[in-house]
């Protein structure tokens, strides 16, 4: 008996996984999006939408269609379920879970962000005068965050005498931000609350008058700058400056120096500023420079003197200066002139030093003057390919320069620099868990002929004893928009890649800034196909060296990059064996027609405005989902965020309707809405983990990896 009960419960144990085996292995049929012609006409040119209703976010239909995309993409991705928690647990195992940040001196105060092991969010703690002093914590945002699906706190700010913390919390993923205030000393949350801002407040200096940005509701733009007393109602607070020219944002902040408020006017192509002293507050700002157009800058005080960083007549910027009570264009003199070899892109004063940030053959270097001597020298850095930066300087009074380090094998550090005496202290350097050995890999920069005669910089990174003969699976990034460089930067998650045979590489193609400012301006506007070309052409170059093959190349880009993504699949979509576009900007003329989303306006400069036709037909030439066609596409992950601000859900939902549409191949073809997020996905330190367990399972899926 006893044996036949055995038998029996071991063919119910068969019985039932075999059956959960069969529901595992039935796959959805793809949702299919209801067409509903919509004609859109301009330049007497009529186009026909037949997915612009997805545009609804309150409509139920467009829920279900989102939510019926993500089960048909979990039912596809089943078989890989276990693979994606394994990677998930294998990423985040290689991060140190309790952890804290580089410790800097400001006002007294040693200020740093830590982590504890399983929380999600940040510890914003300070001491004071000494690292030995009590732990004072400000914000603990994970006891913050307790009921929420998404957390953001953004904008710490200090009151000049150290008392009030005023910070903003965004609980949507819209990035509109309520401004809060706590007494540091008390715990107090006072009841000051102002809605539907930027997130960050600027304080004078009596440490009770703030200045804040709101934002415009519909389009997000922040345009308005108030003025709040503590404790006051907000809805009294006076309005001093607005920003009425939509192609503009404007912004509120200190000066270093914490002598001037500073409202900065900006668009893609022009600078303005206005300047107040912190110390009287209730005075009216002055105009530092009026705004010209294509006129880029920016401005540092320091002692009695404004420092600018100007593309006036300098299409790679120079260094100018001039008094603080003379601060029109007829009064800048030139410290650092232009030169067209160097792009000048950052800098930072020291009461005896001046450090530049200067982008040489494509790589950052670091610049340091004796501002007496003016003897000067520059940074060694020993590897061939890397990144570094000015990091969180905020003391005039010091010859110790916080620069950033990092290469595509080397996790990121922080460094102490003594400028007078030339030495460097390692003060963290980001702890890899695990069996990670950074001499275990190999970094290089390679270079692409483009079809003009350009030659595009590729790095990569893949384990050493790599064979190149074309059988290596290759994950291609690229991004080309916004004067955005893209650097080799280190990455613990990419070696979940790098470890089972990947090459990864980086495109930097034209629209970024990598090789000067003029690398910039031949990927915008009407250069834009520049950015697309280059991309394919780098992917071209990867297989004919043999890091790869047509069958093991993929390609990711996100935002402005998924973009990349979708031209470069209808201009040469056999290149690859799949592509992974996150939050893509693939509907170019209908977004860029529509001034009443977020970020239009203000992107005429990138894109053009297709309010003319110049622009519109070129647009038209290149816009993703306007040129999607009955043709085999790659296999395609596409992620989305629905309350994304950037680049609105309905973009990336829109494109894949179309393609599963008109496309003719049988390739994967997924889409993955956050329902909860927005365009940075989950706010927590490792959930966003999950989404890249799916990005890589995807890969592996496709290449008959399974583990």
């Amino acid at each position: 008996m006893k044996t036949y009960c055995k038998l029996l419960s071991c063919l119910l144990v068969v019985g039932i996984s075999m059956l959960y085996s069969c529901k595992r292995s039935e796959i959805m049929e793809p949702p299919v999006a209801q067409k509903i012609a919509k004609e859109l006409t301009i330049h007497d040119h009529t186009r026909i939408d037949n997915y612009f209703w997805l545009n609804q976010r309150e409509n139920p239909e467009v829920i279900k269609y989102l939510e019926d995309e993500n089960a048909y993409t979990k039912s596809v991705m089943g078989d890989t379920e276990e693979l994606q928690e394994k990677l998930y647990n294998e990423i985040v195992g290689r991060i140190k879970q309790t952890d804290m940040s580089v410790p800097y001196l400001e006002n007294g105060y040693y200020y740093y962000t830590r982590y504890e092991e399983g929380k999600e969010y940040p510890i914003y703690c300070r001491k004071k005068e000494t690292l030995d002093a009590e732990e004072e914590i400000m914000l603990n945002v994970n006891e913050m965050a307790e009921g929420y699906s998404y957390y953001q706190v953004v904008g710490l700010s200090v009151s000049p005498d150290n008392q009030i913390l005023s910070y903003g919390v965004d609980t949507l993923s819209r990035r509109k931000y309520t401004l809060n205030f706590k007494n540091l000393n008390t715990g107090e949350l006072y009841e000051d609350k102002i809605y539907n801002t930027s997130g960050s407040a600027s304080w004078a200096n009596d440490n009770k008058t703030l200045f804040y940005t709101i934002k415009d509701d519909q389009t997000l733009r922040p345009y308005k700058i108030f003025k709040h007393k503590l404790g006051a109602d907000s809805e009294n607070d006076v309005a001093i400056y607005e920003e009425k020219d939509d192609t503009y944002n404007a912004y509120v902040y200190k000066s270093k120096s914490k002598k001037y408020i500073i409202i900065s006017s900006s668009s893609t192509l022009s600078n303005e500023y206005r300047i107040l002293n912190a110390d009287t507050p209730d005075q009216e700002f002055k105009l530092f420079n009026p705004r010209q157009r294509e006129h880029e800058y920016w401005i540092s005080h320091f002692e009695d003197r404004f420092y600018i960083l100007t593309n006036l007549d300098a299409l790679n910027f120079r260094l100018m200066v001039t008094p603080e009570n003379a601060t029109d264009v007829s009064n800048w003199k030139e410290v650092i002139p232009h030169r067209k070899e160097v792009y000048l892109q950052n800098f930072e004063m020291f009461s005896n030093y001046m450090v530049l940030e200067e982008r040489i053959k494509g790589l950052t270097n670091l610049r340091v003057i004796d501002m007496h001597s003016k003897d000067e020298y520059y940074i060694n850095f020993p590897e061939q390919v890397y990144e570094t930066w000015i990091s969180t300087n905020p003391e005039f009074e010091t010859n110790i320069l916080r620069f950033g380090y990092s290469s595509l094998t080397t996790p990121n550090s922080t460094y102490d620099y003594n400028m007078e005496s030339k030495e460097r202290e390692l003060k963290k350097q980001q702890e890899v868990l695990g069996e990670f050995n950074a001499d275990d890999y190999f970094a290089e920069r390679l270079f692409a002929k483009a079809d003009d005669g350009t030659e595009i910089p590729i790095s990569l990174v893949y384990k050493k004893g790599l064979k190149k003969d074309g059988e290596n699976p290759l994950l291609l990034y690229g991004y080309g928009s916004y004067g955005h460089t893209i650097d080799p930067y280190f990455s613990s998650i990419r070696l979940s890649l790098l470890d089972r045979g990947f090459v990864y590489a980086i495109a930097h193609v034209r629209g970024g800034q990598i090789m000067g400012r003029q690398w910039y301006e031949d990927g915008k506007l009407l250069k834009k196909n520049n950015t697309f070309t280059d991309f394919n052409d780098c992917a071209e170059f990867l297989i004919k060296e043999k890091f790869t093959s047509t069958d093991k190349l993929f390609a990711m880009g996100g935002s402005a990059g998924g973009l990349l993504m979708g031209v470069i699949i209808n201009l040469q979509p056999e290149l690859y064996k799949g592509v992974i576009a996150a939050v893509p900007f693939v509907d170019v003329i209908t977004t860029m027609l529509d001034e009443s989303i977020p970020l239009t306006t203000g992107e005429y400069d990138e894109w053009g405005n297709p309010n003319e036709k110049e622009y519109y037909d070129y647009m038209l030439s290149y816009s993703p989902y306007d040129n999607v066609e009955a043709k085999d596409y790659p296999n395609m992950l596409v992620t989305a965020g629905l309350h994304d601000s950037q680049v609105q859900y309905w973009e990336p939902a829109k494109w894949v309707a179309k393609l599963r549409e008109l496309k003719t191949d049988k390739h994967l073809l997924l889409l993955h809405t956050n329902m909860d997020y927005g365009h940075s996905g989950a706010s927590g330190r490792f959930q966003r983990y999950r989404e890249t367990a799916l990005e890589y399972a995807f890969m592996f899926k496709l290449l008959n990896i399974k583990e």
